[in-house]
């Protein structure tokens, strides 16, 4: 008997052995043959998409460059707008009011310390900061020459934008500088008023020159930055002749926001790249030697070679062991999860390994356990809840009729009307046996309509212009509905509607039975509200209630959706009558049919 197991065992071992044996058989040659297509591929385009792909690296890093440059620029204006709204900036160009000298010299001092503090936070972009007070004629900077007012010089720059150059005239082989002219006046960036306060802020050559030469420092190119019209701006160590020979190139060239592409350039081949710069219009411009960036080619090939063939004997080895001890694991796991995703909590999944795959299995069976424990949980919850909430949205609604019936009691007995108090009374002790009965969530519409009668009689005492009609049907009356359901639309009609006008007074409540659901409608002729306001209305219905919105018609259309669900819920629209109609749907039992409609007739 264990001799007989003993060969089973070892005959399972070397079909299992064989398996393997023939499965790595085939993922070597599933392998190999990619690998020769890959190598007489690669020799006929390594050298365009490597040239391609520097190229577009070339974009990129000018293009970063281009960010930098743009970055220090933005940081520089959002310091003026922010510097022209400084208390001491504003004091510095008030009416020239100061308590005394030392006032107005300590308030230059201050404005001048912040100029010098920002402009030396930003050591690698050193700009020169002068405000300009038109009110005063005067004039503060961080630079360390002395700034004099110049209304005309500061009329002739203000053009809301950066320009290179300020209108002055520069010696030769100087360089001009970028300057900004912002004032206070909002909307008027090109124009003085005469009480304006004007930030200047500008920045030398040298700033772009130590931006290239970073730039050149860390690659193959030679950087320039070149504006049409202008002498451009080199870096520290960039070749004149080749530069004269590249700006005559570009003088002809009409330059989108980014251009690339190969020139020829004292006998050799060059990669010409060129971003725009939004904020200034200039171009960063940089070229390339060809020869420089072909040359690792060939060693990135070989060397791509040699980890290809590592590469193959790793991926043969590890894709056995990969089958073996991970991807079949996994596809009892995706199955497992994949009868949990239609519902089947019950499924388990049987490891016979002893590795991390069997504690993730047991885990897994622990997960869907505690799944189905916790659907039944939440099914429970939501059932509880939803109770609950028909309790509170019903117990919102009661105080608020409550309050009113009481308000009409005493505004009867303030002038004098015993009957009309005895009558209210009458029927406000009728309502409270109705809605003091709390045993029950629901009532039949019959029992809903002899509350409204007792509502509207009341209403009928305080206002005799007030008529109505009830004409609902039998098997309308005998369906079942939340409580006090129908109070709060009516009260609406009778205070929104007919209470809003002299010459209205009319309600009419009419239901019927169809289609698979039971419908309510409750018409008033007073003075209605507008197609917008309709819209707005019923989309509220459907939204989370807001503080201005009143609780009354909303906690009554969540009472219906609560208890009938979808389909069932308050509408509002233009009544008949020429006032407002709310229409009150809900879904009806199977085989109710519709019947006679009595009618019941108050106010005549």
């Amino acid at each position: 008997m264990a001799l007989n197991k003993s060969i089973a065992f070892v005959k399972k071992k070397m079909e299992a052995r064989f398996s393997l044996f023939a499965k790595m058989n085939f993922l070597i040659l599933l392998l190999f043959i990619p690998i020769i297509i890959l190598f007489t591929y690669s020799n006929n385009v390594a050298s365009q998409v490597i040239s391609e792909e520097l190229q577009a690296s070339n974009i990129k890093q000018l293009s970063f460059l281009s960010s930098q440059i743009d970055s220090r620029i933005n940081q520089t204006a959002d310091f003026v707008i922010t510097f022209s709204k400084d208390p001491n900036v504003e004091k510095f160009n008030g009416l020239n009011l100061w308590d005394d000298l030392y006032d107005k010299m300590q308030t230059k001092y201050v404005v001048q310390e912040k100029m010098m503090l920002q402009s030396g936070v930003m050591n690698v972009w050193p700009v020169t900061y002068t405000v300009y007070s038109q009110q005063n004629k005067e004039a503060i900077s961080n630079n360390k020459d002395t700034i004099k007012y110049d209304e005309d010089y500061l009329n002739s720059n203000m053009t809301g934008k950066w320009t290179y150059g300020d209108g002055k005239e520069m010696n030769d082989g100087e360089l001009k500088s970028f300057h900004w002219f912002y004032t206070d006046s909002f909307g008027h960036q090109g124009t003085l008023k005469g009480s304006n306060l004007i930030v200047h802020a500008s920045f030398g050559h040298e700033n772009i020159e130590n931006m290239l030469d970073t730039y050149k420092a860390g690659g193959q190119g030679d950087p320039l930055f070149y504006h049409k019209g202008e002498a451009p701006i080199l870096n520290r160590s960039a070749s004149v002749e080749l530069v004269n020979e590249l700006t005559h190139y570009l003088d002809g060239k009409q330059l989108g926001d980014t251009d690339q592409e190969v020139v020829r350039l004292a006998d050799k081949s060059y990669l010409v790249s060129a971003v725009k710069s939004p904020q200034l219009g200039w171009y960063l411009v940089d070229i390339v030697p060809l020869d420089k960036m072909l040359g690792p080619i060939s060693f990135s090939r070989n060397l791509f070679y040699i980890s290809m063939i590592l590469l193959f004997v790793i991926g043969i080895s590890a894709s056995v062991l990969l089958y073996r001890n991970i991807q079949r694991p996994i596809i009892k796991l995706i199955r497992g999860l994949q009868s949990v995703q239609r519902g089947d909590f019950s499924v388990q999944i049987k490891s016979n390994a002893n590795n991390e795959f069997a504690f993730l299995f047991y885990r897994f069976n622990e997960m869907s356990r505690q799944i189905q424990d916790l659907v039944e949980k939440v099914l429970g919850e939501k059932l509880r809840a939803r109770e609950a909430t028909l309790k509170q949205l019903q117990a919102q609604i009661n105080p608020h009729f409550l309050y009113n019936c009481l308000g009409y009691i005493i505004n009867m007995a303030q002038m004098k009307e015993q009957e009309a108090v005895v009558s209210m009374a009458y029927n406000l002790s009728s309502y409270y046996r109705y809605t003091t009965r709390m045993e029950r969530e629901t009532a039949t519409v019959e029992e809903e309509i002899k509350l409204i009668i007792n509502y509207l009689d009341i209403q009928k005492l305080r206002n005799e212009r007030i008529e109505y009609s009830i004409e609902i049907p039998d098997e309308l009356r005998k369906q079942q509905v939340p409580r006090l359901m129908l109070q709060p639309i009516v009260e609406n009609a009778v205070i929104h509607g007919v209470a809003k006008s002299y010459s209205s007074g009319e309600i009419r409540i009419r239901g019927e039975m169809s289609g698979g659901f039971c419908r309510v409608y409750v018409d008033d002729d007073g003075p209605g509200i507008n197609t917008e306001q309709q819209e707005a209305l019923n989309r509220k219905m459907r939204e989370p209630l807001q503080e201005e919105m009143g609780c009354g018609l909303w906690n009554t259309n969540q009472r219906i959706v609560h208890q009938f669900g979808e389909g069932s819920n308050l509408y509002f629209t233009k009544s008949l009558l020429g006032g407002f109609r709310t229409e009150i749907v809900w879904r009806t039992p199977a085989g109710a049919e519709q019947s006679q409609y009595p009618t019941t007739r108050g106010g005549i």
